[in-house]
């Protein structure tokens, strides 16, 4: 298989470690494993106490208890543990697609979700989310999209790098059409639990579409990203059993200390992501009239849900933006053009404690440049 360098992360491996402030996670605020020790009295002991031998290819059994209680008809049984999202991702590919399959991708996404499998030579089709539309998704474009040799549909909701969220009705629509059809449908879930209003949640696929894989990661909305622990959990028994044969030649296990410290995190997931949906309210309490300000310079849609959304910049390229700001105040924007996206947008992320500063680097940058340049 030939894989194409993938833009995100080159992206940020240049500039990640070396700039300022990060205006562009798309995970929240993390802990330290102190923080975490700190959720039970005896959780430090037990670490001290962790056996570092081989792990269960599938996962600790604990482990894989705890994330089956995040879904409501999944047992242990039917998780399977990974090396983070990207591993997962990479395993369900290789498991499900073969050279001349057609896969809909719910666009623009992380490259890895339609990467893969045109190395595999498959065809792909973008089911592409606008912005005329506040990035809602037409699931009458699906239907007309979909083949006979259309294997799989990818979607990705809550939304990186948009912050759309599916709704109700779309989504259980979208789960029934995958049914009808014989198709599968792999839902990346990585930013559940973090609804700006709780009632806006969606059921995980798995638990409504016997043949879907839910997509599940420590990073995004538990903001645990350096545990690299991932997860799919399904009722599809074949895919599952292919993806943990697939495993046997990447990661094999994983980390026991990151299994213990995601199984102490996972019980405790509430408190988590209470503490991260707080952070994100704080801030989109300054980002909206800041954007409300900057009507002149930027369009964006309030997003729904998750720590990320993908405003819109106008009159100059943003790609040249985006260095100019980083080399020049140490703010780091991710350019939509790193997701093939040619609408002049950028990722925004708001899920760390210093986003006031950095939104202030940025405005601070917006104003001197006026200055200068006389651009109003």
């Amino acid at each position: 298989m030939q894989l194409t360098p993938f833009k995100l992360e080159r992206y940020f491996a240049h500039y990640e470690f070396n700039a300022k402030y990060l205006l562009c996670s798309s995970d929240c605020e993390s802990l330290s494993v102190a923080d975490l020790l700190a959720l039970e009295p005896e959780a430090e002991e037990g670490l001290r106490r962790h056996w570092l031998g081989y792990t269960e290819s599938s996962g600790a059994p604990s482990l894989r208890q705890e994330i089956s209680r995040i879904y409501t008809g999944i047992q242990p049984e039917q998780v399977l543990v990974h090396s983070g999202a990207e591993e997962a991702i990479f395993l369900f590919m290789q498991a499900v697609l073969q050279p001349g399959d057609h896969i809909i991708v719910h666009w623009p996404c992380y490259q890895s979700l339609f990467e893969i499998a045109r190395s595999i030579g498959c065809e792909v089709t973008f089911w592409e989310a606008r912005l005329q539309n506040r990035w809602a998704l037409d699931l009458d474009e699906l239907k007309s999209n979909l083949r006979p040799n259309t294997r799989a549909v990818i979607v990705n909701t809550p939304h990186n790098p948009t912050g759309f969220l599916m709704t109700q009705a779309d989504y259980r629509a979208l789960n029934t059409l995958a049914q009808e059809r014989g198709v599968i449908l792999f839902s990346d879930e990585v930013y559940r639990e973090l609804e700006y209003d709780q009632a806006d949640r969606l059921p995980s696929a798995c638990d409504i579409n016997p043949s879907a894989v839910s997509l599940g990661v420590m990073s995004k909305a538990y903001g645990l990203a350096g545990l690299r622990i991932g997860w799919v959990a399904t009722h599809n028994a074949s895919v599952l059993e292919r993806m943990a044969a697939l495993k046997d030649y990447t990661t094999i296990c994983s980390s026991a200390p990151s299994e213990y410290l995601s199984e102490l995190a996972l019980r405790h997931r509430s408190q988590v992501t209470g503490r991260n949906l707080q952070i994100i309210r704080d801030n989109l309490s300054l980002l909206e009239p800041f954007f409300a300000a900057r009507a002149a310079d930027f369009e964006w849609v309030r997003p729904k849900a998750g720590p990320i959304a993908f405003p819109r910049l106008l009159g100059e390229d943003v790609g040249q933006f985006c260095h100019q700001l980083v080399t020049s105040s140490g703010v780091l924007l991710l350019p939509g053009t790193m997701y093939d996206h040619p609408g002049n947008h950028f990722r925004l992320g708001f899920a760390r404690r210093n986003m006031p500063q950095a939104l202030a680097q940025l405005e601070q940058f917006l104003d001197e440049r006026t200055t200068k340049t006389g651009r109003p």
